[in-house]
Formats: structure tokens, C-alpha cells, sequence
């Protein structure tokens, strides 16, 4: 049987993954991401009203033209967590292929969030429920089948998919860390991982997240952020002015312990932004997340304002809002907040904890940088940093390759200076550049199997 991968997206960058692979006359898409920074760069643009072409043009979506050069049908279409670079394409191109999305509940919901958002194209896929450790049978030859493995990451309910075939599986393996003691969720399934490298034919192909590949030792657990996080705010639960925090929406572990020790200093949390509402309430309407009945959630800016008033009128003491704005964009609350723009009032020496690292990428920097800037000429006091990654460390690297045993490997989610760590540690383990250690850039196909 023949297998071809098409890298589309993703491999020239950290953002708008896309990966097709061809086993004999059967095609499976793993994710269809945006690229946010290509967004960020231009004002006031609207994703969901553009046409999928100047997406495509503006470097925002991948260009999922090469997929005309491979033989085969669609089967599926499998984004393996919520993240928008994962999924953040779908309304945009998923109308271009007759398959089934297929994906796990937490990232169904979010997928249909985002199509039902979509104001240009008419997206009538069917949305496929399946559970990480559940298999199904792709294409009509029955020699193909998809398997989700529990993964760990920053987001809840994500996985790593694996296509068996008759030639050895491909392990699509990007955005996971090692998590033994996760907040939420099952710890990472590497015994099934070790298993897959063992079964049949072997592991003939591992696509991998370079993200964190040029750092040394392990990523620490959830809840090593969930003790660094706690930590910080017991150190100011006796301030009695303003404490404010943000951190990724979509990082439910992190909102729930942000959430749990709001109560325990005393303040009553409340979710502040669109996407805290939509991902917190999600998470909680499919049975993810257990918050207290009291829990107020606001996403439109009125409600939002309105919630800030009443926190400046009731004491800014009595509250711990948690609010978007984490990458210092324009439009979140939290750099509203220290533009002066929303009823609450940051003073000198009130507290701004963020719970999250900066994404390495230059229009993150800047908006974060500028933002904290317009936080302390209002005079907050930034507490920065409180944050583990989700992705691998270098010794995570080791052991997936430990246990997969792959006979090829593709570096993904990264550009080409960012693959360098990963080629380095990859070598060292007696792969090779050209022969089994496979480089590469959007656009391209691989044949793995003649």
C-alpha cells in the first residue's frame, strides 16, 4: 500500500497546522489551523466574513491547494484538540471535502462554535464524537483504521491520532506534554504509546512538535503551575486593593485553579472576556469542569462593564477577576483594563498575575510588552510567568522516540531555524537527515511507500 504525507501547514511556522496523509486510495487531513499573528498584523479584520483565498493569501489559513496532487479520497478530517491553530480553518475549507469531522467532545463542541460563526461559506460536514482510546475503520478496503491516544497539553480533551495501516502506523504526534498528574483529565497514555511501537509493522512515521525541543529536561506537570499559582496568591490575599489575573481561556485546569483559590483568599472569582465565557462554559456544560454555582461568566461587553462597576462599587478587594488578554491583544479586557477603557480602576500597587508565558512569536511580544508598560504607568505590580508549557522538553523527545521506535520522523510546528534542536536530538539517536529524518516545508509531499 502506498503512503504519501502532505505537509500543508505548519511547517514554516507555529500555527495553521495541516498534515494530509494518504494510505493506498484513503486521505485523512489531521487539523486545519489558523495562524493568529497573520491576523493580529492587520486592524480590525474579520476571519469570519473573508473568503478562504485571502486568508490563504494573507498567510492566515494553509494553502491546501497541493492537496489536488493527491490520489485518494477524503475520509476524515481529525483536529486533535481545540486550540485555533488547530482548528481555527475548518469553517474556511472543511465545505471543500465530502468527510466527516471526527474528534473528541470537548473539541467537537468548539468546532461547531466556530462554524456556526462563520458568515461566508456553509459548512455541512458531519461532526463524528469519538473518545481518546477508541479505534474506527476508515475507507472501504478495511485495512485502514484511526485510533485516538490520551494526550496531555494545555487544553482539555486533546489527543494524539494514529493511522494503522498494512504498512505500519503513523503516530500524528504534536501538542502534548508529559502530564503523569494532570488537574483535569487521564494522564498521558504512554503505555499504549509503547505498545503501538511494539504491534505489527511498527511505527512507520511520527510527525512531531518541535516547540521545546532546544530545552533541557522534562515540562513540569499542571500542577506544579496550579503550587506556583497558589503560592502567588497566597503571598497577596492581606493586599486589600485590586488583584486581577489572565491566563490562556482555554487552559481549563489553570481557570480552575485560579477559580478555587480566588475563594481561598477570600475574593469571588468572575470570568471576564468572549472566549473566558465561551471555553470555561463549555467545559463546564459537557461535564469537564465542576465550578461553583455562583460563578458568574460574562463574554459581551456590556455584561462585562456592567460587572466591573459593580466590582468598583462593592470593592475591588472583594473580587479576583479573571480576564482575557494574556498575549496583550488589543481588543481583550485586560488591555482594555490598563488603557483605561473599562469602569475598573486599576491604582498604584494594585496586582496583575499573569498566568501565562508570552508566545515566542514577534507580534506577541510586542502587544504583551506594550500592555505591560500601559499596566505599570497605571501602577500595577506585574507578577509574570506562572506557567508550565505543553509541550515536550527535550528528555519528553527521548521518550516518545523511545517508545515509538519509529522508522521515519517528521519535525512539524516550527520554522526552519526552530527544527534545529530537534534535528540535533533526532540524530543523536541514529536518525539522518535525507534518508528517515525528513525536513520540510509547506506544499510538500512525501512518499514514505511506493
Amino acid at each position: 500500500m502506498e503512503i504519501e504525507i502532505a505537509t500543508i501547514g505548519g511547517y514554516e511556522e507555529v500555527g495553521r497546522q495541516m498534515t494530509a496523509v494518504r494510505a493506498g486510495d484513503d486521505v485523512v487531513i489531521f487539523d486545519m489551523g489558523l495562524n493568529l499573528s497573520q491576523v493580529l498584523i492587520h486592524d480590525n479584520v474579520e476571519t469570519e466574513r473573508m473568503h478562504s483565498l485571502d486568508l490563504i493569501d494573507m498567510g492566515a489559513i494553509p494553502d491546501d491547494r497541493v492537496m489536488s496532487d493527491l490520489e485518494g479520497d477524503v475520509k476524515a478530517i481529525v483536529p486533535t484538540h481545540g486550540h485555533l491553530d488547530h482548528i481555527g480553518a475548518i469553517s474556511k475549507l472543511a465545505h471543500r471535502y465530502d468527510a466527516p469531522i471526527v474528534a473528541t467532545p470537548f473539541t467537537i463542541e468548539l468546532v461547531k462554535q466556530q462554524i456556526e460563526g462563520e458568515q461566508k461559506f456553509g459548512v455541512e460536514n458531519d461532526l463524528v464524537k469519538m473518545e481518546a482510546g477508541e479505534t474506527m475503520s476508515l475507507g472501504d478496503s478495511g485495512k485502514v483504521d484511526l485510533e485516538f491516544v490520551n494526550v496531555t497539553h494545555s487544553i482539555i480533551d486533546a489527543i494524539n491520532p494514529v493511522l494503522h495501516t498494512p504498512e505500519g502506523a503513523v503516530v500524528y504526534g504534536l501538542d502534548k506534554r508529559m502530564d503523569h498528574t494532570p488537574v483535569i483529565g487521564d494522564p498521558i497514555d504512554m503505555e499504549r504509546f509503547r505498545e503501538i511501537g511494539r504491534e505489527g509493522e511498527g511505527v512507520l512515521c511520527y510527525i512531531e512538535d518541535c516547540t521545546n525541543a532546544n530545552k533541557k529536561g522534562r515540562t513540569p506537570s499542571e500542577k506544579v503551575a496550579r503550587e506556583h499559582l497558589r503560592d502567588v496568591l497566597y503571598s497577596i490575599e492581606d493586599y486589600d486593593g485590586g488583584i486581577v489575573a489572565t491566563t490562556f481561556s482555554s487552559h481549563i485546569a489553570r481557570v480552575k485553579s485560579l477559580v478555587e483559590f480566588a475563594d481561598d483568599i477570600g475574593r469571588q472569582p468572575v470570568l471576564l472576556g468572549r472566549s473566558m465565557e465561551k471555553y470555561s462554559g463549555t467545559a463546564e456544560r459537557l461535564d469537564f469542569v465542576d465550578f461553583p454555582s455562583d460563578l458568574g461568566m460574562f463574554g459581551h461587553r456590556k455584561s462585562v462593564d456592567r460587572t466591573f462597576k459593580r466590582i468598583m462599587n462593592e470593592g475591588k478587594e472583594n473580587y479576583l477577576p479573571i480576564v482575557t488578554g494574556h498575549q496583550g491583544e488589543p481588543r481583550a479586557m485586560l488591555t482594555r483594563m490598563a488603557r483605561g477603557e473599562t469602569p475598573y480602576e486599576l491604582e498604584d500597587g494594585d496586582k496583575v498575575v499573569f498566568s501565562a508565558r508570552v508566545i515566542p512569536e514577534p507580534t506577541n511580544e510586542g502587544q504583551r510588552y506594550q500592555a505591560e508598560k500601559l499596566l505599570g504607568m497605571q501602577g500595577a505590580r506585574v507578577y509574570d510567568d506562572i506557567h508550565v508549557s505543553g509541550h515536550l522538553n527535550q528528555e519528553g523527545h527521548y521518550k516518545m522516540l523511545d517508545a515509538l521506535q519509529p522508522q521515519n520522523i517528521i519535525p512539524a510546528h516550527q520554522d526552519m531555524s526552530g527544527y534545529s534542536s530537534y534535528v540535533n536530538l533526532c540524530e543523536s539517536e541514529g536518525y539522518k537527515m535525507g534518508r528517515d529524518l525528513h525536513v520540510t516545508r509547506n506544499g510538500n509531499l512525501i512518499q514514505l511507500v511506493d
